[in-house]
């Protein structure tokens, strides 16, 4: 078995989540299994493993269990990047487009460092609307984003091509087809 079929394996789909007609893509089953855990943690950063990376930023909440691992990895500094409301301290905030409206993130004022060298990390790539918003919330800080890493991306839905065309490169792990 390849390295992409084991980690296939390792997710878990569930039908009709959050509505119906949509496949859901668990990574939780993936977390679990150590073996594939670590592996999908090894195998995001590889391509900047030796490289400068001074923050990961994951994206809530699946991104900071991953963020969390891949920047203790690369010895770096964590920022979350939260949804409006969760965060104490003062924030910048970023409108985001999602396939039925908008939301909004947000990351604290004092995050990062003008210069800084950033990995951008969460669990899934569909539309790219929370990359995107993400992406433009770490750069108005003064980020320099480095990459973004995702474990699973939806192709037929454009959010890969999307943050390329933001000039980040992107690094996924599989692929399933469907939304």
């Amino acid at each position: 078995m390849t390295f992409e079929q084991d980690l296939k394996a390792s997710v878990r789909t569930i039908p009709d989540y959050p509505k119906p007609g949509i496949l859901f893509r668990d990574i939780t089953t993936l977390l679990g299994d150590a073996r594939s855990f670590r592996r999908a943690v090894d195998e995001l950063v590889q391509p900047w493993a030796g490289s400068k990376i001074d923050k990961v930023a994951g994206i809530e909440a699946r991104g900071f269990i991953l963020g969390g691992a891949i920047a203790h990895q690369v010895s770096s500094g964590f920022v979350p990047i939260r949804k409006k409301g969760k965060l104490p301290h003062t924030c910048v905030s970023m409108e985001y487009a999602l396939e039925y409206g908008t939301d909004h993130i947000e990351i604290h004022v004092d995050a990062l460092q003008k210069g800084e060298r950033v990995v951008l990390v969460d669990d899934l790539i569909a539309t790219g609307g929370t990359a995107e918003g993400a992406i433009k919330l770490l750069r108005q800080l003064g980020a320099e984003v480095v990459a973004a890493c995702f474990v699973i991306d939806l192709p037929e839905l454009g959010g890969a091509d999307k943050i390329r065309a933001m000039g980040v490169p992107v690094r996924t792990l599989i692929s399933f087809e469907g939304h």
